[in-house]
C-alpha cells in the first residue's frame, strides 16, 4: 500500500493549494540558495539551516535535518534540484516516522470498543479552536457516525454561538446550557444523552484561556473527572488546537498545554494563510504529542488527517 493510498486525487489537490504559501516561500529560497551550485557543500547547508529556521520547523529539528543532509549528500553525492528534493523528502519523512508520530487510520472512524468515542478539545482562544470542532464533527458524520457536541465553554456567548451555528452546518446535535454554567456540568450532561441516544462520537468544548493561567489545569482536571463517571476512560483523546500561522508561539503553547493536562493529540490549523507551515515538521519532531489534523483552508471539509508523507512530498515534491 503507497502512502497516497489515504488521499484520493481531491484531498491531495487540496493538501497542495493549503501548503502553496509554505511551498512557495521554501522552493524559492532553495532554489535561490541552490543556484549555480553542483553539490552540496557546507554554504549551501548554513543557508538550508536559515531558510527551515526562518519557516519555523525549529532549531532543533532543522540541525536533525542537516545533519541527514550532510550525511546522505557526502554518500550519494547528489546534485541538481530535482535530486535535492528527493532528498529532502526522504530523509524529513524518516526523520518524522522514527518518532512514531503517526496514529490515524487515514479515516475518521473510532477506535473500535469505543462507545461513545470522547474527545475533548483545548486551547487558546483565536487559534480555530471551535472552528475545527465543527469540522470534526462534519468529517465524522460524513464516515458514517453518529456525532453530539457538548459546549462547555460557557464563559463566552459568542463560543456557545459559534458552535451552535458549526453543529448546525455539520447537521449533529449539541447540549449547551446557560452562559456561566459549569463547564463540568455541561460535559456531564453531553455524555449522558449520548449514552442514552446511541451516540458514536462526542466532542468537547473547552474555554479557551490563556495557556498560563493556573485555573486551566483545576477546570480541564474536574471536566476529566466528570466524564469518567459517565464513560470509564472519557475523555480517549485530549486533542490540543494550535494555530499554525503563530510559529514558535504554537511551540510554547503545546509546551504549557502539555505540562497542565494530558494532551494525546494536535491539530494545527491555518497552515493555508502562512508560510510558516515548517512548524508542523518541527513539533512533530519535537513533541511525543502526534499531530492528528491539519486545517488547510476555511471550508468545512478543509480538515485533514495528517500523513506525514504525503505533507512532506506536498512540500518537496515534483508532483
Amino acid at each position: 500500500m503507497g502512502f497516497f493510498d489515504f488521499f484520493n486525487r481531491d484531498k491531495k489537490q487540496n493538501l497542495d493549494r493549503g501548503l502553496q504559501k509554505t511551498k512557495e516561500g521554501v522552493f524559492s529560497k532553495l532554489k535561490r540558495a541552490f543556484a549555480g551550485r553542483r553539490s552540496i557543500d557546507d554554504d549551501f547547508l548554513d543557508e538550508l539551516e536559515e531558510i527551515f529556521i526562518t519557516s519555523d520547523v525549529g532549531a532543533e529539528t532543522t540541525l536533525k535535518i542537516i545533519d541527514r543532509i550532510q550525511a546522505r549528500a557526502a554518500r550519494d553525492k547528489y546534485v541538481g534540484m530535482d535530486e535535492l528534493n528527493e532528498l529532502l523528502c526522504e530523509e524529513i519523512s524518516e526523520l518524522l516516522a522514527e518518532n512514531d508520530t503517526e496514529t490515524n487510520s487515514g479515516r475518521f472512524m473510532p477506535p473500535a470498543g469505543k462507545k461513545p468515542y470522547v474527545i475533548m478539545v483545548v486551547g487558546v482562544n483565536g487559534v480555530g479552536k471551535t472552528t475545527t470542532i465543527g469540522k470534526l464533527a462534519y468529517h465524522y458524520k460524513a464516515a458514517g457516525n453518529k456525532v453530539m457536541l457538548g459546549a462547555a465553554d460557557t464563559f463566552r456567548a459568542a463560543a456557545v454561538e459559534q458552535l451552535d451555528e458549526w453543529a448546525r452546518r455539520a447537521d449533529v446535535a449539541i447540549v449547551k446550557q446557560k452562559l456561566g454554567s459549569d463547564a463540568a456540568a455541561v460535559a456531564f450532561d453531553t455524555l449522558q444523552s449520548a449514552v442514552a441516544n446511541n451516540v458514536d462520537v462526542v466532542i468537547i468544548d473547552t474555554a479557551g484561556r490563556l495557556h498560563n493561567k493556573k485555573g486551566l489545569m483545576d477546570e480541564l482536571s474536574k471536566i476529566k473527572k466528570v466524564m469518567d463517571r459517565v464513560v470509564p476512560g472519557a475523555p480517549h483523546e485530549v486533542l490540543l488546537v494550535l494555530d499554525g500561522s503563530t510559529g514558535q508561539n504554537a511551540f510554547e503553547q503545546a509546551r504549557q498545554f502539555s505540562a497542565a493536562t494530558q494532551v494525546t493529540h494536535l491539530a494545527i490549523t491555518k497552515l493555508d494563510g502562512t508560510a510558516r507551515g515548517g512548524v508542523v515538521i518541527g513539533i512533530s519532531d519535537q513533541f511525543k504529542i502526534p499531530v492528528k489534523y491539519i486545517g488547510i483552508g476555511e471550508g468545512i471539509e478543509d480538515l485533514q488527517l495528517f500523513n506525514k508523507r504525503a505533507f512532506v512530498e506536498s512540500l518537496f515534491g515534483n508532483r
